[in-house]
């Protein structure tokens, strides 16, 4: 049974207890004198808030967790000019920390403090030596952007975390809905070419239609000389559901196994995140770590990092004088680079109780290659599921799936001729033609 954590604003009898908690949590990872932090921040706090000495802060407000009656944690929120909200610090003490959720609770009321005051973004500092506390905000979706060996005490590593507060288009700017990352056919190169013309020339020099050439020369090879100092190429786009391309990468196994991806490239972020979502899993075969070589603006920044992708360092001009270019980095292996399928959010909700137990998709080859067995990460615009797969069918048409397969297995609460309908919106003929594949899957827990 779950404990009712209750949470209300510090006040005058919490003063022994902050600066007990303070000193107890943060001695062994910060150097520094915390009992007069602990007395600035709270005299901060009594005083109204108002920050009088922070140059980028605007408030600061603390707020204590109970159970009981009985004080089990802290919380302090300091605003930001910038329209951010920083945690400094979130503590929980000891005798609380299994089993009460008293930290979901404060690090809950830090984002709903944020929604309420028009936040964008709730953001912290963790010692990496501090395990517990680091897995507890990476397994509530803050991302680690970046570290510094150091910083607060010689020898401990001080993470830098953030997690956007969602605004109220920020899930649809992500979303990649119908966006199929596919290896290149000869009928796109033509909008390839264009689109890599058209873009590429903002970040990087020299490119021209001799380097789309070459481009395509060395994807050639891969199937004439598929050996790492032919300096072979593996393509793969981003295709809408109107086929057009809106989104390409070229991929370049290297000695050693590394793969290098460029150019990595998308006319809009839902093609994007669907780039740095799937292709990884093409590549599980050809080495152990992608790197690539970009000038993301902030929202591709976001996707990469909540992708897994890692900062590796900035190369100013390095492939243009005005820009500076960031190596980001991935390491790939079966276990935590997992086939990732977009479903609308209400299917998924259906997988996850249970009630849809097939997925319907047209014979793409990379649908094709998914085997009996494998797992397969189903997400949505807010969720994911992992599915393992446990058989396929295929069948020519749609018609022929109905007849074949029941409706409600599919989409719940569908008729047949609803769902034909349904079916034929997401996939024009064009599409339907490649053939039908029912993968009948099964919930398993997310690894």
């Amino acid at each position: 049974m779950t404990t009712l954590v209750d949470i209300r604003e510090a006040n005058q009898h919490d003063f022994e207890f902050v600066v007990r908690l303070m000193n107890e949590a943060l001695s062994r990872f910060y150097d520094g004198d915390h009992t007069k932090h602990a007395e600035r921040i709270f005299t901060t706090h009594i005083n109204g808030g108002a920050d009088n000495l922070g140059f980028f802060s605007t408030f600061q407000r603390m707020f204590i967790a109970t159970i009981n009656g009985k004080q089990a944690g802290m919380i302090h929120l300091v605003g930001k000019r910038q329209g951010t909200l920083k945690i400094s610090p979130l503590i929980v003490e000891p005798m609380f920390r299994q089993g009460h959720q008293v930290g979901i609770a404060l690090l809950e009321l830090a984002e709903s403090y944020a929604r309420a005051h028009n936040f964008r973004q709730v953001y912290c500092t963790v010692a990496k030596e501090n395990e517990g506390a680091a897995r507890f905000f990476v397994k509530n979706k803050f991302n680690i952007t970046g570290q510094s060996d150091g910083h607060y005490k010689n020898d401990v590593t001080e993470l830098m975390l953030y997690k956007t507060i969602s605004e109220s288009n920020y899930e649809q700017r992500f979303d990649r809905d119908h966006i199929s990352v596919l290896p290149l056919s000869e009928q796109y190169n033509e909008q390839v070419r264009r689109l890599l013309l058209e873009h590429l020339p903002e970040s990087f020099l020299g490119i021209d239609d001799g380097w789309v050439d070459s481009l395509f020369a060395g994807y050639a090879r891969r199937i004439e000389n598929p050996d790492v100092n032919s300096k072979y190429k593996l393509i793969y786009i981003a295709v809408d559901r109107q086929d057009k391309v809106r989104g390409v990468v070229g991929a370049t196994p290297k000695k050693g196994t590394p793969i290098k991806l460029m150019p990595c490239i998308a006319v809009d972020l839902p093609a994007f995140v669907a780039l740095v979502k799937d292709t990884p899993f093409f590549l599980l075969e050809y080495g152990h770590k992608l790197y690539a070589h970009l000038a993301p603006v902030p929202d591709e920044v976001i996707a990469l990092q909540q992708a897994g992708w890692k900062l590796n360092g900035a190369l100013p001009a390095a492939y243009h004088p005005n820009v500076v270019t960031q190596q980001w980095s991935l390491d790939i292996n079966e276990v935590n680079t997992m086939r990732n399928m977009r479903v609308k959010d209400p299917f998924l909700r259906h997988i996850e109780a249970g009630r849809k137990d097939l997925e319907v998709r047209v014979g793409y080859g990379t649908i094709r290659s998914i085997k009996v067995g494998n797992t397969l990460e189903f997400s949505s615009r807010i969720r994911s599921v992992n599915v393992r797969v446990t058989d396929i069918r295929n069948y020519r048409s749609f018609v022929e799936l109905l007849e074949n397969e029941s409706a409600d297995r599919i989409v719940p609460d569908e008729t047949k001729d609803s769902l034909l309908r349904i079916l034929k919106d997401i996939y024009p003929p064009a599409k339907e033609a490649l053939g039908v594949v029912v993968l009948q899957i099964e919930r398993m827990s997310k690894l």
